[in-house]
């Protein structure tokens, strides 16, 4: 692995490296499954050089997933060798007779061809402790086969795989566990603020490549092991968990694929609430568990109020999702726990420990379009016989539990301290918001961990300590304000976050006088008091409406506490 390390690095085959290959408008065609824009630059490029590019070399097996010459490959991988990569599996020969080729080793012919094996390609990101870059493998995706993925499928660094890195909250803790780590990256990227992660999963080839991810990047961190859910921690306790698990929710019938890296094997949204109840009994007291996720709105019911159900203690031994889940089976490796066993594995783990909650919808989807979605994910093309099949097969699964919408969003949980006062009720924060997010150059987990922390610090502290404190602006905090033509005070006043959730509050005149006095030398109770004095009115009765709001504004990340200046 050190040799092929290497020859990238000095490939230079990194994401800016491609980005110059071929330009910004191949780089969105890619992402829409189109390489022809890319394919046209690399041969433009070749023309005008005489010669193959290391990098272009690289960008051509491993990102277009087209066959290269054993003598390119040998010179974009001086160390390693054409050999070398057929060796760790990342390439094979081009013919019906691959065994016998390979073995041919450097006795074959210069011009022979080589195909991709696996996707490798670089990634770079910039998070709470800097910039970083890694080189990423993964299954050959549907634009290089050329049918629908197969069941097994280990996905690379997608969508979701981005959402979530990007919420982790970058306190250093001692221990981490990654739930479901597909190819590895958030084991790789918790392995920057852990001393010891722990990375989890039914799939044997998932294990594999997430193996060979840290060892090609030097992680020496993270330990891997085979198994459902929390099976493999049994016994267990992390300061942090993550979890981008398998949550689509994709009908339990005959004939409709369920892929290991999206399909956890149980009914509806179950998966989802397995995590959430077994989450209590895997985290060290203050310990956080992260995890995207989707759930059901079903006819008459609030999916909050369902969310709601899954954050309340386990009474029994079995949860909800055992029974939700107990008919569900999937595909299993000879040495992996099935996951007819998975909802009973979770049920072994509940606690009745209430958990904190902070649950964020981003979006909702009707029934028709998140099966459109999935279906097509998986490679499936529309105008088919069996798109309009599976089609029918989802439709007709949500139709039995009435499910009118489905909902996607982050959940952050955490396990109280024992030693917390009875007085300090448990954190539930419910709440849709289907906008935009606002800038976040590192990702929003350092904001995320900003606003769990001021709401630690004034959910501490009653009504009567809380006027003493001095508080601060957030820095990205700025105020808009509309004036009728002609007068002097304004109609409207709104405070906008730069950062964050990118969060917009309207105020009143007491509130917004409030906010632009908080300087960090004055008192919030002297704040009131002025302004009480200077409105007419009384001092008690204004200070009692403007703590709340306050508190909300602590919550919100808009206002900090003495601990969190700058």
């Amino acid at each position: 692995m050190p040799l092929l390390r290497a020859d990238l690095e000095a490939a230079n085959y990194s994401v800016a490296t491609l980005s110059g290959l071929w330009g910004p408008e191949a780089d969105a065609a890619l992402r829409r499954n189109q390489r022809v824009p890319a394919l046209r630059a690399l041969a433009a490029l070749r023309g005008r050089l005489g010669r193959d590019e290391p990098s272009a070399t690289l960008a051509q097996l491993f990102v277009l997933g087209l066959p290269v010459t054993r003598g390119a490959l040998s010179k974009a991988l001086p160390n390693l060798g054409a050999a070398g990569a057929v060796t760790l599996g990342l390439v094979a020969p081009v013919g019906d007779d691959d065994d016998a080729a390979a073995n041919a080793g450097d006795d074959a012919g210069e011009n022979a061809l080589l195909r991709p094996l696996v996707e490798l390609r670089p990634y770079s990101f910039v998070d709470a402790h800097g910039a970083g870059s890694w080189w990423i493998t993964s299954d050959l995706g549907e634009l290089v086969l050329g049918h629908a993925l197969g069941e097994s499928h280990v996905l690379g660094v997608g969508g979701a795989s981005l959402t979530l890195s990007g919420l982790l909250l970058p306190s250093p803790v001692d221990t981490a566990l990654d739930l479901g780590t597909g190819c590895g990256i958030q084991a790789l990227h918790a392995s920057r603020h852990a001393r010891r992660v722990v990375a989890t999963d039914i799939s044997v080839r998932a294990l594999e490549l997430a193996a060979l991810n840290a060892a090609l990047n030097g992680v020496t961190n993270i330990e891997f092991r085979l198994g459902s859910l929390f099976e493999p921690v049994a016994g267990e306790r992390f300061d942090h968990i993550i979890s981008n698990p398998p949550f689509v929710i994709t009908p339990r019938a005959e004939g409709v694929p369920s892929y290991e890296y999206r399909d956890g094997g149980l009914v509806g949204d179950a998966l989802v609430e397995s995590v959430v109840r077994g989450a209590a009994a895997h985290l060290t007291p203050n310990g956080v568990a992260q995890l995207l996720g989707n759930w059901e709105y079903r006819a008459g019911q609030d999916a909050f109020d369902r969310l709601a159900g899954w954050l309340e203690p386990e009474s029994g031994a079995e949860t909800g999702s055992a029974a939700a889940g107990s008919a569900a089976t999937g595909p299993a490796s000879a040495d992996a726990p099935g996951r007819d066993d998975l909802a009973g594995a979770v049920s072994g783990a509940a606690a009745s420990t209430a958990l904190d909650a902070w649950i964020i919808e981003r979006e909702v989807q009707s029934p028709e379009l998140y099966a459109e979605t999935w279906i097509r994910d998986g490679g499936t093309r529309p105008g088919t016989a069996d798109f309009d099949r599976l089609y029918d097969a989802w439709l007709d699964d949500f139709a039995v539990r009435g499910v009118t919408q489905v909902g996607f969003g982050y959940l952050l949980l955490r396990r109280p301290d024992a030693d917390r006062p009875a007085s300090i009720p448990a954190l539930r924060r419910l709440e849709r918001l289907h906008g935009g997010l606002g800038h976040n150059p590192d990702g929003i987990g350092s904001h995320l961990a900003a606003c769990l922390a001021a709401h630690d610090w004034h959910a501490a502290l009653p009504d009567d300590d809380l006027v003493y404190a001095t508080l601060t602006v957030a820095s990205d905090v700025t105020e808009e304000r509309h004036f009728w033509p002609g007068q002097e005070d304004p109609t409207l006043l709104t405070l906008h976050q730069g950062g964050g959730f990118g969060r917009s509050v309207s105020l009143d005149t007491a509130l917004a006088a409030l906010v632009g006095a908080c300087d960090g030398e004055l008192a919030v109770g002297a704040i009131s008091g002025a302004l009480a004095e200077l409105l007419e009115v009384s001092e008690r009765d204004l200070t009692a409406e403007l703590l709340p709001r306050v508190r909300e504004l602590l919550d919100d990340g808009f206002l900090l506490p003495p601990e969190l200046r700058a």
